[in-house]
Order: C-alpha cells, then structure tokens, then sequence
C-alpha cells in the first residue's frame, strides 16, 4: 500500500488506456486482474489483523478483482466469504470467479462480517446501483468493524466526485494502478477514508497529481531580509484581514512584511516584525517588493477599484484574493503581465468564471487557461491549476479551515513562497500544504490568528 502524496491523478479514460498499453507480449487483462487480486488479499490480510472478512463482488472486472482476491485469502487459511450482487457478466469476471470456486452467497441474504472488502463496482460507473445493492452495502457496512473499498466505492462516479446513490463511509479505499479524480473530489472524498495506491504495473502519467510536501524556500549564509523575500499587503476598509495576511507571510518565511493601511498604525502594534504605513500607490513601486496581496479586507468601493488597478500596473507578482476577486475582470487579469495566483473559495470563483457544471479539475484548468493566471480553487477539495493544463489536486483539508480569516492565512503564506522566488504553480502548493499542516498541527477550535502563528511550527 502506497501513500498517495504527489502520485498521478487519472481519469477514467486514461487508465483504461493505461492498462491497455500495459497488456503487450504475456501480460493480458486476465495478468493485471490476478496482479490487483493478490495486491488486494495481502493489504486486506494485513488491515484484517485475523479476522473474518466478506468479499462483495459485482458483475463486472471490479468484482473479478474481488474473486482472484477472496481465493487468495482462501490459500493463506483466512476466514473469507464471498457475496455477489449477481452472477459474473464480464469473461474476466467469470474466470475469477472460477478461481474462487468456493460458496457465493446472495448480497441481500449475506450476514455481516467483522471486515468488509466492497468490490461491487469500481472505476467507470455511471448510474446509481440499484436500490437493492445500495440498501445492502449499507447495512454491512454498518455492521463492519473495518471497511475496505476496491479501487472507489460502490456508488462513486470516477471523475467527477459525484455519489450515485447511497454510499457508506469506508475506513481504506485502494486504489487500483493510479489514484483517480473522485478520491480527491467532493463529497466522494469524504468516504474514502484513507486512500493507498496498489501498483498492478500499470505505468501512469498525467498533468495531474496530488499534493505533496514542497521543496520550501530556505535562507542561507547569504540572505537577508529583501532576498528572502517582500511582501506588501495591501490593506482596504478592513485592517485586521490584511493583518491576518501579513503576519502568515511572515510566519511562512517572508524576510519584510509591508501592511499599507489606510492610515499609519501605531508602531506599538504587534507584531512588531511587520513595518505599517499608510498606503499610497507610490508605495507599490519599492522595487525590492517580490509579492503583493490584494484583495483580504479590501471592501468593494471605489477606493478598492483604484487600490486594485494600481496593484496591477505595477507588474510585480500577485495574489488576488477576496474582496478583489470580486472587484476584478477577465480583462483586467490578463493585462498584468507579471506572475499572478488567484486564490477564490468556491463563490468568488462562480462570480469571476460561472458555475461549476462538471467536474472541479475542468473547471479550475479552464478558469486558469482564460486568466493566464494559477487558480487555487479552495474548498475541502481545493485544486490548484495553471494555465498550462498542469494541475494539482489536494486531500481532504481540516473542517475547522471553516472559519472567519483562515483564507487571508493562505493568501500570505502564498505570497511569502512567490516573494521567495517560486514559480507561480509551486508557490501555491506551497501556500496549500503549509495552511493544511498548520490546521492539522492545531486540531479544533482553532481560529484564523492562531493558524498564521502555527506556520512557524510548521516550517520548523
């Protein structure tokens, strides 16, 4: 079982045709299904730790992969057994369940095991099971002490994250030869429990991939404060979010936090790290600022036009955010021809490119192709796009995120990594991974000041 961190992302298209061009001289279907059946006994043998185990099984290869994996748990003397929503369909399945050659007992009439292993339907499903398949994977999986998913849950479109029907919450979800876009997309990846990769020898490549731990910017003997990085926030009719985002810029790493106010701040104001002037267009022009961000606390009058157009005149980097993805158009993106990220939760998002009619990861690469611009889509599924169609999804993020500021957080700690010289795409993994650890480092109740501080622990 592989973790999953910075692992290609396929669609349902693409491992198909993965596995085809897997299958030349000896290797065949019939070679990859055996390989992700003996894959399957030895994870689900090792997360049973002994005990019993029920096998569901579909029509279909997922269910084949459910076969070779029961009669391999069989050899190793396990107690195993198997129940089908119906008899095999596919050639492959039918030789599985040959291989299985034991009792196969009826979905609705199969009693509940201490570890269920759901391999009804997998990858390419795409209507709801019918009511009576639904009804009985929930009352076994309520009943379970372990459930384990084959490649998705019964129920899950592939690529889109949709659930078609009723699907229970599972413990560990093993995803077949490459992890797919509905382990990491909403509301599927709220049941998937754990996900883990088996290699079935599957070669895999994608402009997709999951999040990983960055190569984050580090000072050396040479640094100081204006090359490790400046950041300027502009701040708008309500200081403390800017605030919230100079102080995570800080605490990401930054060597100078400016906060442009409306009005000079006392210097008695913690903390004292971050230097506070009043704001002026000519502010932006301090030729050492490698980042600006714009947008947290920045309101939507008049004043929050000029502030914004005066940000992207200047060329320099950008993060947009908040009140300035709302304030901001297409056009206005495109003609900032410096490095920018946008970081919009899902209504600024639907305010700036429309609704979401498909799935997450087209409609983000699509939103960042017609801005020009990174797009760090947030959500407990953020995907992160540049408009080179490279694209990275991100496991599911804390709940606890759910609160006032905490986006203000990612803003800063996104700059701080552009200020640092990461290309636009990377500074924003880096802006990601760094809020997820810092909430996760935390636990619950947490609020948004509290976030911007962990970032320190987490660079440590």
């Amino acid at each position: 079982m592989i973790p999953i961190d910075g692992l290609p992302v396929l669609t349902a298209a693409e491992i198909r045709a993965a596995e085809q061009a897997a299958m030349v001289g000896d290797v065949t279907e019939a070679t990859l299904m055996d390989r992700a059946g003996s894959a399957i006994a030895q994870a689900a043998a090792r997360l049973a730790a002994g005990r019993e185990m029920l096998v569901l099984c579909g029509p279909g290869n997922n269910g084949g992969d459910g076969y070779i994996a029961a009669a391999a748990l069989k050899r190793q003397g396990l107690a195993v057994r198997v129940a089908a929503s119906e008899a095999p369909r596919s050639a492959g399945a039918r030789r599985a369940a040959e291989i299985w050659g034991g009792a196969v007992e009826s979905l609705n009439g199969a009693e509940a095991a201490p570890v269920l292993v759901d391999a009804i339907f997998g990858t390419g499903l795409s209507r709801p099971p019918s009511g009576e398949v639904q009804d009985a994977l929930i009352r076994l999986a309520g009943a379970a002490w372990l459930r384990i998913a084959v490649d998705l849950p019964t129920g899950i479109a592939t690529d889109n994250g949709k659930a078609l029907g009723k699907v229970p919450q599972f413990d560990v979800t093993l995803a077949l030869g490459a992890v797919k876009l509905s382990h990491l997309l909403q509301p599927a990846a709220s049941v998937m429990g754990e996900v883990r990769l088996l290699d079935i020898g599957v070669a895999t490549r994608s402009h997709a991939r999951t999040l990983t731990r960055p190569n984050l910017p580090e000072p050396d003997a040479n640094s100081h404060k204006y090359n490790r990085g400046m950041v300027a926030v502009v701040a708008g009719s309500m200081s403390g979010a800017s605030e919230l985002a100079a102080l995570a810029a800080l605490r990401a790493g930054a060597g100078y936090v400016l906060h442009l106010a409306s009005a000079e701040v006392s210097g008695s104001a913690a903390p004292h790290a971050i230097v506070r002037r009043p704001y002026t267009a000519d502010a932006l022009g301090e030729d050492r600022i490698g980042a600006i961000v714009i947008g947290p606390g920045l309101g939507r009058h008049d004043d929050a036009s000029t502030r914004l157009r005066a940000a992207l005149v200047t060329g320099r980097p950008l993060v947009i955010d908040g009140d300035a993805l709302r304030l901001i158009e297409l056009e206005m993106i495109a003609k900032h021809d410096g490095p920018k990220i946008l970081t919009p939760h899902g209504g600024e998002f639907t305010h700036l490119f429309g609704e979401v009619t498909g799935d997450k990861l087209s409609a983000t690469r699509r939103a960042a192709r017609q801005s020009g611009a990174v797009v760090a889509h947030k959500g407990a599924d953020t995907v992160i796009a540049a408009p080179d169609g490279r694209a990275i999804l991100c496991p599911e993020a804390s709940p606890w995120l759910s609160t006032a500021g905490t986006g203000d957080v990612l803003a800063g700690a996104t700059a701080a990594m552009l200020a640092a010289g990461l290309e636009p795409l990377a500074a924003a993994e880096a802006g990601v991974w760094l809020h997820a650890q810092a909430a996760r480092r935390l636990g619950k109740a947490f609020i948004a000041d509290d976030l911007a501080d962990a970032l320190s622990a987490v660079r440590g």
